[in-house]
């Protein structure tokens, strides 16, 4: 299945290294100071909702007075009440270039909302040209503090690192955010401690899926793992090129490869923070660096989005390294299967059987069902080399998820109860909601093949058929989900606060959150 080398590929290569070599966007760096009103610049205040017309404290209260009601004007005449997610923009009042005002909405924000609103702070931040932005948070909390900035670090999110025309908009999202709350200093320690890495394996994920095919590949993003994690304590990658995967007998994700010149590998990220010899924790991605369907290509309109078809593979391993970043207390292993889908004389084709590392056989519907087929010999793989206490697979797999749940879910698939409950929980508390959805033993029924053990896709519903035939391929009786994230990768005229337009990089901050709230020690 390896195919050597053309000199074709040398102009390629030379300018896969030319586009490496480009500067990533900046973005701003995050302080904590003391909540400390400065008199100038541009500020960011936190605005609790009131009634119209009713008494306010604190550092509103400070600066109105200090502009003589400047900022009550304001407000009433532009209806600002505070309420959540709600902002006011208002240039050159009471001695500010500018000042923000964010609305908090009623009663004391809870996590999710102060990331929230971080998040709006966040986005404003991307656009201001100001050297400084000033926040005067005045929770009393270190963590609210930091958390607040997990949520701005996360809206300030930009990759334009190709572009080369430059405008005087470039001059924006650069310098530093300033965090000001009683906590003071303290909040930093909460934010090295508890958020920054998460922050980073975010970016990481963005990134991956952010840049084009022709940077990131089966090799390529093996090297950015590798650099991503260099220096990290307690961290071992473990890389299957084609020779390994075709001694393991990996025909699978063997078979999706070998159409592309681009060959595939298999990669394990093991993190061992917790006690030796406690089984670990399994995040398996689905990693296709371009997926143009195979020989079932897709049609052309928006195929250039198949880029992001590695975000399972992106966000599995932004999570271990958010979770080695932290220091978390717990095993945790990344298993990333890694492929480009394409089509050519020697790729794969429909009808073809393909022989799996489990060795059990599926007939091929369709060479765009690809990544249940890389899937399954990474499931093998880590069930055989990590014997893992839970797994969750994660994949951009199916558009018939997106039929189902829109932008709004990712569809969650298994058979074990308990687990349902605790990634329910925890993409509540993350913000990367879940929901669950059936999988009726009648699935098999619509997998059956006259030649081989099963199909590898046929009848509806497409990503419960989809869930099925991955599941055939896990051990009996260990916990295990399937996350369908099709409609969550990329968010397009649909952002949210912390998710600005394109890659969203779902999956870092649930799997973050399941391992903190379950299995840290």
């Amino acid at each position: 299945m390896r195919r050597p080398r053309s000199s074709q590929l040398l102009a390629p290569t030379l300018l896969i290294a030319a586009l490496a070599a480009l500067p990533a966007a900046a973005q701003r760096d995050v302080r904590f100071e003391a909540a400390h009103a400065p008199q100038s610049g541009t500020l960011v205040l936190a605005v609790p909702e009131a009634a119209s017309g009713a008494s306010r404290q604190g550092a509103f209260a400070q600066i109105d007075a200090a502009s003589q009601g400047a900022l009550s004007r304001a407000i009433v005449a532009a209806g600002f009440s505070g309420k959540a997610d709600s902002q006011l923009d208002l240039p050159g009042i009471a001695g500010f270039d500018r000042v923000l005002l964010v609305g908090t909405g009623a009663g004391a924000p809870d996590a999710r909302r102060i990331e929230d609103i971080g998040g709006h702070i966040g986005r404003f931040a991307a656009r201001s040209k100001a050297p400084q932005i000033d926040v005067l948070w005045e929770g009393a909390e270190a963590g609210a503090a930091a958390q607040l900035a997990f949520g701005a670090t996360l809206g300030q999110y930009r990759f334009d690192k190709y572009r080369t025309t430059r405008s005087d908009n470039d001059a924006a999202g650069t310098g530093t955010l300033v965090v000001r709350s009683p906590a003071g200093a303290d909040a930093a320690g909460a934010w090295d401690r508890d958020w920054k890495a998460v922050a980073d394996g975010v970016k990481f994920a963005r990134d991956l899926v952010t840049e084009p095919a022709n940077a990131i590949y089966p090799e390529t993003f093996v090297e950015r793992t590798r650099e991503a994690f260099a220096g990290m304590a307690n961290v071992s990658i473990e890389v299957l090129d084609v020779p390994a995967m075709e001694r393991l007998g990996m025909g699978s994700i063997l078979a999706v490869g070998q159409g592309s010149a681009r060959p595939p590998r298999m990669m394990a990220i093991r993190y061992s923070g917790g006690a030796r010899g406690e089984a670990p924790v399994a995040f398996v991605g689905k990693g296709i660096t371009f997926d143009t369907g195979g020989i079932s290509i897709k049609p052309s309109e928006n195929m250039w989005r198949m880029k992001y078809d590695m975000t399972g593979a992106a966000s599995a391993t932004g999570a271990v390294l958010a979770l080695a970043g932290r220091n978390a207390q717990v095993n945790a292993v990344a298993m990333v299967a890694l492929a480009e889908n394409m089509p050519s004389g020697t790729a794969v084709r429909p009808g073809d059987v393909i022989r799996t590392a489990a060795g059990k056989t599926y007939e091929i519907m369709s060479t765009d069902a690809e990544g249940r087929m890389v899937l399954v010999d990474a499931l093998w793989y880590v069930q055989r080399q990590d014997n893992p206490r839970a797994i969750v697979d994660i994949a951009t797999l199916t558009g018939a998820i997106v039929t189902a749940l829109g932008n709004d879910y990712a569809g969650m698939f298994t058979r074990d109860d308990a687990l349902a409950a605790q990634l329910t929980a925890a993409g509540e508390a993350a913000g990367e909601p879940v929901w669950r959805m059936p999988l009726h033993p009648g699935y098999g029924k619509l997998l059956e093949s006259q030649i081989a053990d099963m199909r590898n896709g046929g009848g509806r519903p497409g990503s419960g058929t989809a869930a099925h035939f991955i599941g055939e391929f896990i051990d009996e009786g260990r916990a295990w989900a399937h996350l369908d994230i099709a409609g969550m990768a990329w968010r397009d005229g649909n952002e949210l606060s912390t998710t600005p337009a394109g890659a969203s990089a779902y999956g870092v901050r649930l799997f973050d959150r399941f391992v903190r709230e379950n299995y840290e020690q």
